[in-house]
C-alpha cells in the first residue's frame, strides 16, 4: 500500500503521545497519561458488526443476529474507498503478534488514522523484537479509520459506523468509529473462528492468572463483572485479564500483550495493581480531567465505560511468558442485579457447561439515580458478540476440558446483596476477594451434602462457612429477610433462564438441560 502523505512506522510510545497531543489537540494528565475522546462511539457497536459471508464461511459460521453476513462485493468496493481515503491521511502502520504461545501465534499488520489508535495497538498486541520485524511476514490486516463513513446505499452497512471481518482476504476493516476496542475483539472473533477448527484451542473470554504452585485460575465474564479486578491479583502473577486459548497440550495463553480495563470509580486503595498501571504510555478513554490534569474516575458525564489501555508489563506481577499450566479452578461471574443468586457456588460438571452456554449477568438501564429495574442479559460462552461459530462448539470443547482435567467450576455473584438494584447492594469485593482466595487455597472440599446447601431453585452447591466472609453473606435470601419476596424474584429469574436456553436445547444434550434451575 502506497501513500501520498506521510506514514509513521512502528512509532515510539513518546512520539504517538507528542502526536496525539499536538496534532489531535488530545489531553495529558498530570502524571504524563495520554486521555483521549473517541467521538460518539464509546463502546462496541455489535450491530454494525459483520462476517464476510463466502465459500470458506457459509457452513461454518453460527448466523444472525450476533454474525451478520456480508457481501464479497460489497466488502470489495468498501475496502477500495478505505484504501483511497488512507492515502490523504497520515497512516500509523504497526507490526504485532497475537498469542504468547509461539505454536499459535498470528502476525498482524494494521494500518491506524490515529496515533493514539495506534498506542492502544501498541499497548494490546504483542511487540515483535528487532529481528522478528526484519523477516516480518503479516497473516492479517487491520485497516481502521475512525473518520472514514460508510455510505449505506453504497457499501450495503446498516449504518455510516462498521467493523467486518473478511476470513477469506483475512482482512478486518474498521471505519466510523474511534472506540479502540473494536480493535482487539475484531481479532478477538479472528481467534474464535479460526482456533477451534485448525488447531483445536478453544478460545476463551476470561482473564487469567497463577500462584506460587504454579496452579493457574481462570476468570469467565462479561463486561463489568470483575475479570480483570480479581484477576489483578499482588499474590498471583497476572497472565491476561481478557482473552485466553487452552490448548491441546493443556496450556493457558494470552492472546494479547496488554489489559484493557474499566476505571469507572476506581480507587487506588481498592485496585492498586490497576490504579498503579496507569502510567506513561497508558491511554486512558473518555475520562474527565480538571485543570491540573487528575482525573475524576467517579465522573461517568461522557460514559459510564471509561477505560484505560496498557501494556501488561505495566502490572508488577506478572507471568512471563503469558502462559499457564492446565487450570485447576474456573470461576464464572456474574454481576447479578436481581440479588437472587448466591454470592459462590461450585458446580457440577453438567452445571458448568449449562452456566457457560447461558453466560448470564444482568446490567442496569437507565442513569444510576433512583431505582431502576434490572434487565437479564445472556451472551453465550461469557462472550456471544465474539464467537463466530455456533456456542455448542466453544461449550462441548470446555465440557471435555473439564472431564479431562479433572478442573474445579465455581459461580461467583460479584452483583448485588440484600435485594435487588436500588434496594439491595452490591457484593463488598473484599468478601468476593475471600471467597475466591478461599477457593484458590483449597479451603473447600468437593461437593458434599454436609458441607454445602443446595440452592432450591438453582439447585447449585452453597458452601455453609468461608474464611473471612460472614456466614449470612453467603445465603442470598438470609440477607434478604423476607423469604417470599426472594423466592419470588428467584423464580422469575429462574424462567429467564429457562427461555433464554430454548435457543439451545435442540444442540445440548439432556444431563446439561436438567441441569439448569427449576421452573416455579
Amino acid at each position: 500500500m502506497s501513500f501520498s502523505k506521510k506514514h509513521h512506522y512502528q512509532e515510539s510510545e513518546t512520539n504517538l503521545i507528542n502526536h496525539s497531543v499536538n496534532k489531535l489537540n488530545e489531553d495529558l494528565t498530570y502524571n504524563g497519561v495520554l486521555a483521549i475522546k473517541t467521538g460518539s462511539f464509546t463502546g462496541r457497536s455489535p450491530k454494525d458488526r459483520y462476517i464476510v459471508k463466502d465459500s470458506l464461511t457459509k457452513d461454518k459460521v453460527w448466523w444472525g443476529a450476533v454474525n451478520i453476513p456480508f457481501s464479497s462485493l460489497h466488502f470489495h468496493n468498501l475496502k477500495v474507498d478505505m484504501l483511497d481515503y488512507f492515502n490523504d491521511k497520515e497512516v500509523f502502520i504497526r507490526d504485532s503478534f497475537l498469542g504468547a504461545d509461539a505454536n499459535y501465534q498470528v502476525s498482524i499488520k494494521t494500518y491506524a488514522e490515529y496515533s493514539w489508535s495506534d498506542l492502544f495497538i501498541r499497548n494490546m498486541f504483542i511487540e515483535p523484537t528487532a529481528s522478528e520485524l526484519e523477516n516480518f511476514k503479516a497473516e492479517w490486516v487491520i485497516y481502521n479509520a475512525p473518520g472514514f463513513k460508510a455510505i449505506p446505499e453504497k457499501h450495503g452497512t446498516s449504518n455510516e459506523n462498521f467493523s467486518i471481518i473478511n476470513f477469506t482476504e483475512k482482512i478486518i476493516l474498521i471505519g466510523g468509529t474511534g472506540y479502540t476496542g473494536e480493535i482487539k475483539k475484531g481479532m478477538f472473533s479472528v481467534f474464535n473462528f479460526i482456533l477451534p477448527i485448525q488447531k483445536n484451542v478453544l478460545p476463551m473470554h476470561c482473564s487469567a492468572n497463577v500462584g506460587n504452585n504454579g496452579e493457574t485460575a481462570i476468570f469467565f465474564g462479561l463486561s463489568g463483572t470483575g475479570k480483570t479486578t480479581l484477576s489483578t491479583d499482588a499474590k498471583r502473577k497476572l497472565i491476561g485479564d481478557d482473552e485466553h486459548g487452552w490448548t491441546p497440550e493443556n496450556k493457558i495463553f494470552n492472546f494479547e500483550g496488554g489489559c484493557y480495563a474499566k476505571v469507572i470509580n476506581l480507587e487506588a486503595s481498592k485496585e492498586p495493581e490497576i490504579f498503579g498501571a496507569i502510567k506513561k504510555g497508558a491511554l486512558l478513554e473518555n475520562v474527565i480531567i480538571d485543570n491540573e490534569g487528575h482525573v475524576d474516575y467517579s465522573n461517568s458525564a461522557i460514559t459510564k465505560n471509561t477505560r484505560v489501555s496498557y501494556p501488561i508489563s505495566h502490572i508488577e506481577n506478572i507471568q512471563i511468558p503469558s502462559i499457564g499450566n492446565n487450570p485447576k479452578y474456573i470461576f464464572f461471574l456474574t454481576a447479578d442485579a436481581f440479588g437472587v443468586l448466591p454470592p459462590m457456588s461450585q458446580l457440577t460438571p453438567e452445571q458448568a457447561a449449562y452456566h457457560f452456554i447461558s453466560g448470564y449477568t444482568a446490567k442496569i438501564s437507565g442513569t444510576e439515580e433512583g431505582i431502576q429495574e434490572p434487565q437479564p442479559e445472556f451472551s453465550a460462552c461469557f462472550g456471544a458478540p465474539f464467537m463466530p461459530l455456533h456456542p455448542s462448539v466453544y461449550a462441548n470443547m470446555l465440557n471435555n476440558k473439564i472431564k479431562e482435567t479433572g478442573v474445579k467450576v465455581w459461580l461467583i455473584n460479584t452483583g448485588w446483596t440484600g435485594g435487588p438494584y436500588g434496594v439491595g447492594k452490591r457484593m463488598e469485593l473484599k468478601y468476593t476477594r475471600a471467597m475466591i482466595n478461599a477457593v484458590l487455597s483449597g479451603y473447600f472440599p468437593d461437593i458434599n451434602p454436609k458441607d454445602y446447601h443446595t440452592h432450591s431453585v438453582f439447585k447449585v452447591a452453597q458452601p455453609r462457612k468461608c474464611p473471612n466472609v460472614p456466614d449470612s453473606v453467603l445465603s442470598p435470601r438470609q440477607t434478604w429477610n423476607n423469604d417470599e419476596a426472594y423466592y419470588k424474584k428467584a423464580y422469575e429469574l429462574a424462567g429467564e433462564f429457562q427461555n433464554n436456553f430454548k435457543n439451545f436445547e435442540s444442540e445440548t444434550n439432556q444431563a446439561i438441560i436438567n441441569a439448569g434451575p427449576i421452573r416455579h
